[in-house]
This record gives structure tokens, sequence and C-alpha cells, in this order.
């Protein structure tokens, strides 16, 4: 990878900002990710995100963290909280914001345990493929403390197959349609493209239950997303 999203941030954060990042998929057109946006502020932030935020307690460990906006808002709050990201100039960019404890490693090579694990802005996304999400989910949840909880956001994207008709044109010999290929570009320069997962709440319930997590819809966004809260099984 070349963390041209990492790139960008930094620039944004040195006052050299003059383009923003674009994004698309294999089913979508190219689209722009503006810059501020990342470094938004919490009334800035999607209700589910702020909501997300208002539940957080105990300590906390933000996955993906980006800009660190979520962080900010949660350090400011007194909270004891980290922060990583698989980009090295993002984690960065949170230092030079005065995130107090940031790190630049990817969710499968944390291993200390949190009140509360925030995965936002998608979530799931990290888990890249359907295949996948048992083996996060088992490492999510080893990283909880008792009472602990995952917080997570994410959306069923079936809306973008549906035809004129409002029929579907799902291939069901397909992988899970919520699996894509992701590609970014900046000031000309293009990603390696990843693998990227929007998991609709049905799919990440049974998932969940599969590993001993109890998963709740807390609340949908406006746009087909959900926030889910995610802990462990009560023993009966």
């Amino acid at each position: 990878m070349k963390d041209i999203f990492g790139k960008a941030l930094l620039d944004y954060q040195n006052n050299n900002y003059s383009e923003d990042i674009i994004t698309w998929t294999n089913i979508s057109d190219k689209d722009e990710l503006p810059l501020p946006y990342l470094f938004r502020d919490y009334a800035e932030m999607p209700k589910l995100e702020q909501k997300a935020l208002q539940l957080s307690k105990g300590k906390i460990l933000d996955v993906g963290c980006g800009a660190g906006s979520h962080v900010l808002w949660l350090q400011q709050k007194g909270f004891d909280i980290k922060a990583i990201d698989s980009s090295k100039s993002a984690i960065d960019v949170c230092k030079l914001r005065g995130i107090k404890n940031a790190e630049h490693k990817r969710l499968l090579e944390e291993t200390d345990n949190f009140d509360t694990i925030l995965l936002l802005m998608n979530g799931t996304g990290i888990f890249q493929e359907l295949s996948q999400v048992s083996k996060y989910l088992i490492h999510l949840k080893s990283l909880l403390k008792p009472n602990g909880q995952i917080l997570m956001d994410s959306s069923d994207i079936s809306y973008m197959y549906e035809d004129e008709d409002g029929g579907m044109w799902l291939d069901l010999n397909s992988p899970y349609y919520g699996e894509l290929d992701y590609y970014l570009s900046y000031k000309g320069e293009e990603e390696v493209p990843m693998k990227w997962l929007y998991l609709d709440f049905e799919t990440l319930k049974t998932a969940c239950q599969t590993v001993g997590l109890q998963c709740e819809k807390v609340m949908d966004g406006e746009h087909f997303d959900y926030l889910a809260k995610l802990s462990q099984q009560l023993s009966s």
C-alpha cells in the first residue's frame, strides 16, 4: 500500500490542501471524499457517530481512527482512549492534532483490553470479505473487558443492485453483495485496490451469534446504514 489516504490527511493537516480524495468501487462511479470532512467536529458528525460517542464508556479503542476526529472529542471528555490505524501518516496526523495515545498498527495486532471498541465510518470495511468476519469478531471479543461493548456501523448496500422497477439483480452464484473492490486516488496517484465489506445487519447478527457475541441494533441511519452494539453473550 502507498498510504495515499495518509498522505492526503497529512497534506490537509499541514495546510497543503488543494484537492480531495477520489474514491470508487467496482459497482459505483468516481466520487470525491472531501478532506475537511475527515477533520470534522462533533456537530458535523452523522447521528450514528454521535450516538456511538455518547455510548462510549471506560477505556476505549478507536479502530481505523483516520485523522482522529472521534478520538479528539472523547479525549476532551476525559476518556482513556487509544487510537490505531494501518496508515502511518494518519497516526502522524493524530499526534499532530494532540492525540495522546495513537499507534500505527492493524486491528489483529492489538492485544490490550477495553471497555468500548469503536469501528466507525463503515467499521465492517476492515473485515474485507464475508469469509473473514468470524476471525475479526473472535479477535474483537478477545479484546473486551467484562461487560465491554463493541460499537460499529455499516450499511446494507443491496439498494445499489436495484433496477428501475425496484427488482434486484443480485447474482446468487457470486460472492456476498457487500464485498466490494475499493479504489482511491489523490493528486494523480492511485492506491492499490483493496477489499472493503459492507455488512447488512442480519448477516452481522448471525455472524456474531456463531462466535458467542450478542448483537443489537442501536439505531438506523439516514441512508440504509445502522449502528450496532456487540457484547459478550451472557451464560445461562
